[in-house]
């Protein structure tokens, strides 16, 4: 039997968890304690193996302290879907962003780099990344 792959939107909400109990330094295995699940269900929820309810995705956003939309924001749209803002303006989604901040090293790098306060030095950091990377 072939297995099913996640829906886009269950995996971005689950990324949008994952990003969210890693900004606030928790671990899968104390969300799963607050949820009363085990950590292995935690686990399948953030890769968007598990679909994650209503009621379930409610209690997440009061344990992670942010609002139930905040796990849609920048969600990719579904082929069909005429009101999004990509149908609108043919511009793609920024899920890349939404990655790039639930990966570890993307949350430790925007953590550390939000924590600079010279304006210039900050500039000079997006420069060289952008010369290393070869953008113009």
């Amino acid at each position: 039997m072939v297995k099913k792959a996640p829906n886009p939107i269950d995996k971005h909400v689950g990324s949008r968890v994952r990003m969210r109990r890693m900004m606030l330094t928790m671990s899968q295995e104390k969300l799963g304690d607050a949820l009363g699940l085990t950590f292995q269900q935690v686990q399948k929820y953030e890769k968007g193996t598990n679909r994650i309810g209503a009621s379930r995705l409610q209690q997440i956003a009061h344990i992670l302290q942010v609002p139930v939309a905040f796990f849609f924001e920048g969600a990719p749209t579904l082929p069909g879907d005429s009101d999004s803002a990509e149908a609108l303006n043919g511009a793609p989604s920024p899920s890349y962003v939404s990655d790039f901040l639930a990966s570890t090293d993307g949350l430790a790098l925007t953590k550390s780099f939000t924590r600079i306060k010279d304006p210039k030095l900050r500039r000079r950091i997006v420069e060289l990344v952008e010369q290393i990377a070869g953008d113009e």
